[in-house]
């Protein structure tokens, strides 16, 4: 009898267990989500001193995570920048060093380089790109063409120099897939887009390992917010869009905590470079801005939150890079990175580990060329401008790259002035 009852009742429950079961947290592999904005400046945020916008989600996220303070990007360009931290590559090595790819453009990523999504695709995880591509629009070379499951957004910039290309067609075109779902993009749109789509993507793949790659449009250039941010902000309509960016991922990390994803998640926030001239952005109190090799353009903000995994309240000033993100994150997966990159496994780094050093000591960038060719060369501490001539900045003692030391370093001039050498040379035959 006792036998029949538990039989029984074995029955009536595995339905409700099984219900249970689809709706718990997975196990496994942690998830990943990378969030890119668009020319936000190292100053721009609270938490990184910003004193008029007001950012109180990404400052939790800082307080509940690491907030690193010598984050660089190899280029301060949008399509180099995104090549390299899409292939863990310096852009020269994948062809997109330079320059930025207008909609007619029929070279990109080409479709033999491994991305982020197909370093983590094999490993078991679901992956989405939402957002900004800028890595080539041709077939073979658009998102899912390059290791994505899903694409909803806008390959494109939303400035004129790209949007004239589609006025005939009846405006810039936000895909989903590669079927053009509505036109014109509308830039005071992007954010709120974007969001929806974030939150439905980690809702839909809740039970799986999962890779979000999110292209925030903003703040680039023309930069706009949604009726519920305009006019909010101390810092005008840029501040506006800042503020909007934030709410963006305070909702991320709330869908995380709601559905208990929270500590299965890694979540990093940065920018592809510093802010654009023509903007009241800032990268204070750094010089320089996007279009140049100072640090204003190259170095830029990145927090990673992982509950329970990345140290909470810790400010690290480890030099890591975009290029090493693709190595770090195979790592976290589980499995192997690709052959002869320019990135380096920074997990240790990020996670905190006691007597932990960044294995990154150089960082070769580049801008622009013919005769707005720009060059530096950045061996720890010392910072080389390839400039004629050359000019040697201390960032240790001198942040802002104000006081030129070449004079009195000639032997360091010399070394970086070699190893700039070097690099070139490695670009094209790595």
């Amino acid at each position: 009898m006792k036998t029949t009852l538990a039989l029984l009742t074995a029955l009536l429950l595995a339905p409700l267990a099984a219900l249970h079961a689809a709706d718990a947290p997975p196990t496994g592999k942690p998830n990943i989500i990378l969030i890119n904005c668009d020319d936000l400046g190292y100053g721009d945020l609270a938490c990184y001193g910003a004193k008029d916008i007001r950012t109180p989600h990404l400052d939790r996220m800082a307080e509940e995570g690491t907030r690193f303070t010598d984050f660089s990007v190899t280029s301060a360009l949008c399509t180099p920048s995104r090549a390299a931290l899409m292939t863990g590559k310096y852009p020269g090595r994948v062809g997109l060093a330079t320059g930025v790819l207008r909609p007619d453009a029929t070279n990109g990523l080409a479709g033999c380089e491994v991305t982020l999504a197909e370093v983590l695709k094999p490993a078991g995880y679901a992956t989405g790109c939402i957002g900004k591509w800028h890595l080539g629009f041709v077939k073979g070379m658009r998102p899912m063409d390059q290791g994505f499951d899903s694409y909803c957004g806008v390959l494109h910039n939303l400035d004129h120099w790209e949007t004239v290309c589609f006025e005939k067609d009846g405006g810039m075109p936000v895909l989903r897939g590669d079927v053009v779902e509505k036109r014109p993009a509308v830039p005071s749109e992007m954010t709120e887009l974007y969001t929806a789509e974030a939150l439905k993507f980690i809702e839909q793949h809740r039970a799986q390992p999962f890779f979000l790659y999110l292209g925030h449009a903003m703040p680039h250039l023309p930069f706009d917010a949604s009726p519920k941010f305009k006019g909010k902000s101390a810092h005008g309509l840029y501040g506006d869009v800042v503020e909007e960016l934030d709410d963006s991922t305070g909702r991320i990390l709330d869908k995380l905590r709601a559905l208990g994803l929270a500590e299965r998640t890694l979540v990093i926030f940065t920018s592809d470079n510093g802010p654009e001239r023509k903007t009241p952005g800032s990268a204070a109190p750094l010089s320089g801005t996007k279009h140049t090799v100072y640090e204003g353009g190259l170095r830029v903000p990145f927090i990673a939150w992982w509950p329970g995994k990345v140290p909470a309240g810790r400010v690290c000033d480890e030099f890591i890079t975009a290029l090493d993100m693709l190595p770090t994150f195979a790592r976290i997966a589980g499995t192997t990175p690709p052959a002869k990159l320019d990135g380096l496994d920074q997990l240790d780094v990020l996670l905190g580990r006691p007597g932990t050093k960044s294995l990154r000591t150089t960082l070769y960038s580049l801008y622009g060329y013919k005769e707005r060719r720009l060059e530096s060369m950045r061996e720890g501490h010392w910072k080389l401008h390839l400039d004629a001539p050359p000019k040697l900045f201390d960032l240790r003692a001198d942040l802002a790259e104000s006081n030129d030391v070449a004079a009195l370093h000639p032997e360091i001039v010399q070394r970086l002035l070699k190893l700039a050498v070097e690099f070139r040379k490695r670009l094209t035959t790595l």
